[in-house]
């Protein structure tokens, strides 16, 4: 069993390292800097970064605990995910690289006008927001109990530790730093899952032939699933979801779309889109696999397994059940992927509100650098206020609904970049709050009463899809004839 002092170590040299990226990174640095690196990342940098900035402390541990359930039809959303990494390097790069946008969100300005604008960033703000504060919270929740408890250190220090830590490395190079700690949490991770791949299937006496044997021949390994419409795993479903999902959580997603916009252009910004949609493809089967022997081993040594799938992982690695460099790797794993996806998210932030909301181009340059670095700080401080939220409300069908709830934002930037796109239709800019407020209620309600409303059927992933419609829908409705489509 890993003992708090080895985990706590082994946290502050992982945290050193991103110290030292940082000062290099740091030198020099500018909003310019913070904001795009300079347009001055290399594709391959920022491709390998993106593995592990996609992923997340939720993914590391919830993604092997499916397997028990869903086996492997988590592939099919990841085939789809191949499908909308190609609309965003194809249709939505060209477009954001053509009008030189800081943020995203801008296009959105031009092409409509402020309400739908501000609308837009602010889902933006909402949903990573929460989102990045559910991730985070679920890493401090392991850390707390294999650690800090241990230590009679409160929950609300061992956050605004983290929190510290993470601003530290981010506030002076921004995006230019978290290019380069991004590929090096990604390669954490990534042997992370390799090492435990690796050690558990050397605890079952399997050589690697034999490992791919028998995860193949297990009743975890099935991928495809066309027999059931209703089933949640319905291929069809599944595979159309990921397309849609990689639209929206990639393309149209500033923490994402941020790493990307920092290439030297759009040649080299594609070529990074599709080289890591082709790899991503392969990093999720390792996490599966690893899923897979994970049930496995719990299955051959007797080992019951959880109530809640994703703690099966955390308990064999930290619990004494497996040897402790698979703890080791399990812990450093868990950080790099959490850490990953939280340093982007600040920066992310932090650029969406600058330029979005209090739109900083219009500050006096000698206060733009300040306001910056006060708006990161405002932002870290509210996200350690969300995590400890969450920790208060301590009810997880509450905290998931509200993080299911901020995935339902997505909808209506979908719609919205879809009927720009699509579209040469003016709108009345000043209701376009209105629709994209309506139309996630709507999606709620029908995500709830959708076994009785469609005779059994159960929404799943394409409740995104449907929501980006109904967007779309009701920005048609708000058609202004008066006026002659602006230039975008």
């Amino acid at each position: 069993m890993l003992s708090p002092s080895i985990i706590v170590l082994f946290i502050l040299i992982y945290f050193a390292i991103l110290f030292a990226i940082s000062f290099f990174t740091g030198k020099d640095a500018d909003n310019n800097s913070f904001f795009l690196a300079n347009r001055k990342s290399p594709w391959y940098i920022v491709a390998f970064g993106m593995i592990g900035a996609s992923l997340s402390g939720v993914t590391f541990i919830s993604v092997p605990g499916w397997v028990g359930n869903s086996q492997f039809s988590y592939m099919q959303v990841v085939l789809g995910y191949l499908v909308g990494y190609f609309v965003i390097a194809t249709v939505l790069m060209p477009l954001y690289y053509r009008l030189n946008l800081t943020t995203i969100y801008t296009y959105l300005k031009e092409r409509f006008g402020t309400a739908s604008y501000k609308t837009g960033a602010a889902y933006f703000l909402l949903s990573r927001t929460i989102g990045s504060a559910f991730r985070l919270y679920i890493v401090a929740n392991v850390l707390q109990l294999t650690v800090f408890d241990k230590w009679r250190i409160p929950f609300e220090i061992t956050v605004l530790i983290t929190i510290l830590f993470i601003w530290l490395y981010t506030f002076k190079g921004g995006i230019k730093t978290i290019i380069w700690t991004d590929t090096l949490q990604t390669l954490f991770m990534l042997l992370a899952v390799g090492f435990s791949i690796y050690l558990i299937s050397k605890d079952l006496g399997l050589g690697l032939g034999e490992m791919i044997n028998t995860i193949s021949e297990s009743k975890y390994a099935q991928i495809f699933f066309f027999e059931d419409v209703n089933d949640k795993r319905y291929f069809w479903k599944q595979f159309i979801s990921g397309m849609f999902i990689a639209i929206c959580m990639t393309g149209l997603d500033q923490d994402m779309m941020q790493k990307n916009l920092s290439c030297k252009n759009l040649k080299e910004a594609q070529i990074n889109m599709f080289s890591f949609s082709f790899v991503l493809i392969f990093v999720n089967l390792f996490f599966l696999a690893l899923g897979a022997l994970l049930f496995i081993y719990a299955e051959n040594k007797g080992i019951s397994i959880p109530q809640r799938s994703d703690d099966l992982y955390p308990m064999l690695a930290t619990q004494g059940y497996l040897n402790i460099t698979v703890g080791i790797f399990f812990i450093i794993g868990l950080i790099a992927a959490a850490y990953s996806s939280a340093d982007s998210a600040l920066t992310a932030l932090t650029t969406s509100f600058c330029i979005d909301i209090i739109d900083i181009k219009n500050k006096p340059q000698d206060k733009q650098e300040t306001i910056r670095k006060q708006v990161h700080i405002g932002i870290s401080l509210l996200m350690a206020l969300v995590i400890i939220i969450f920790r208060i409300i301590n009810d997880d069908s509450v905290i998931s609904a509200v993080f299911t709830a901020a995935g339902y934002t997505y909808g209506p930037l979908l719609g919205l970049f879809a009927f720009g796109l699509i579209t040469k239709i003016k709108i009345k800019d000043k209701w376009v709050p209105v629709v994209c407020i309506l139309s996630p209620i709507v999606c709620y309600i029908l995500n709830i009463y959708s076994k009785q409303l469609f005779n059994g059927y159960q929404i799943g992933f394409e409740l995104l899809l449907l929501n980006g419609i109904l967007t779309f829908i009701g920005l048609a409705l708000l058609h202004d004839r008066k006026t002659k489509r602006a230039s975008a």
